[in-house]
């Protein structure tokens, strides 16, 4: 089973897609969240979801302070649990969801800019189109964004395009998560310790 693990619908039970997904383990995302709550990142954010799965992420992110959450995922199947979870939590006024593949999504101008990015996508998302995405959303993010990528520990780090820099990677058990931040002129970039261990 899989549950929201704080916040306003902190320890309610999420459903999940029957097959073709990855969800984030509770154990993660704690740990990722805490992270962002650390950064500061999540009171009031616009939070885009890709490949979200069951939603769990962005309905974390919602849960805990978050003004909206957008969640972008192209399998008929697994969008339809996505709005099944937003209306069993009574988030459906602040969680959208689009059937759409994200490399198709990101492609259009965003409303308003996004404050959080999550990235978690399958693992037979390759390398090149996942830097797809990342260009993608360069261009509508928040000066003070975070975008955050989650793979298997196995896997090499994101290729970050122009405007995207990383500062920080955690390691969780089979599970890295990198996080970003747009570029800011004279920023010396990739700051973060790649072997920070996780919590």
């Amino acid at each position: 089973m899989t549950r929201v693990v704080a916040g306003t619908v902190g320890g309610r039970s999420l459903e999940v897609p029957p097959k073709g997904t990855r969800p984030t383990s509770e154990r993660v995302r704690e740990a990722l969240f805490s992270r962002l709550g650390h950064l500061g990142v999540l009171d009031g954010a616009r939070v885009l979801d890709l490949y979200a799965g069951s939603g769990a992420l962005g309905i974390e992110a919602v849960s805990r302070g978050a003004v909206h959450a957008t969640l972008v995922e192209h399998a008929r199947v697994a969008a339809d649990v996505c709005r099944r979870n937003a209306r069993a939590l009574g988030l459906t006024d602040r969680v959208a969801v689009v059937a759409e593949r994200a490399e198709r999504f990101v492609g259009r101008a965003a409303v308003a800019p996004w404050d959080l990015v999550l990235v978690d996508p399958p693992y037979d998302v390759s390398d090149e189109d996942l830097a797809q995405v990342l260009l993608g959303v360069t261009g509508s993010l928040d000066p003070d964004a975070v975008v955050v990528v989650e793979r298997a520990a196995r896997s090499t780090e994101p290729t970050w395009p122009a405007g995207l820099e990383r500062f920080d990677v955690r390691a969780y058990g089979d599970t890295r998560v990198w996080f970003a931040e747009p570029a800011h002129p004279g920023a010396d970039g990739g700051a973060g310790d790649p072997a920070a261990p996780g919590d």
